[in-house]
């Protein structure tokens, strides 16, 4: 039993750390992803299941927060949001085809793109691009 309270304390803290790196916009949700497939042990599609499930709340909370502030241009995002929502269907039903060992390359891959893409960012001086 002290195992299961464990894992779940470090689970929770994973969690923690995940939503406040996605609110920094650095991707929370796919070390999230790293810590359930590698930590918790859990097959990849589960991990990206319930990285979906993790995602929802924190990006509504985010939406709220942004539109409230005025940083989001709807007449960008919703064309967006729209391409989005019909290429993550499409994707969820190839992944959930896809052997485990050759999504986990694809995913790895696409990490080591992310994490050298911030390493070499170069960002540009204040030019306001909301509209």
């Amino acid at each position: 039993m002290a195992g299961a309270a464990a894992m779940a304390i470090v689970s929770a803290f994973a969690g923690l750390l995940a939503g406040v790196l996605s609110s920094w916009g650095v991707g929370g949700g796919s070390l999230l992803i790293l810590y359930m497939a590698l930590v918790a042990g859990l097959n990849q599609q589960t991990a990206q299941g319930y990285n979906l499930l993790y995602f929802l709340p924190t990006s509504l909370s985010a939406l709220v927060s942004h539109l409230t502030n005025k940083l989001v241009a709807v007449r960008l995002a919703v064309p967006a949001i729209a391409a989005g929502v019909v290429s993550a269907l499409g994707v969820s039903f190839l992944a959930s085809g896809l052997d485990t060992t050759v999504l986990r390359k694809i995913f790895g891959g696409f990490i080591i793109l992310v994490g050298l893409s911030e390493v070499f960012y170069k960002e540009r001086k204040d030019e306001d691009t909301h509209a």
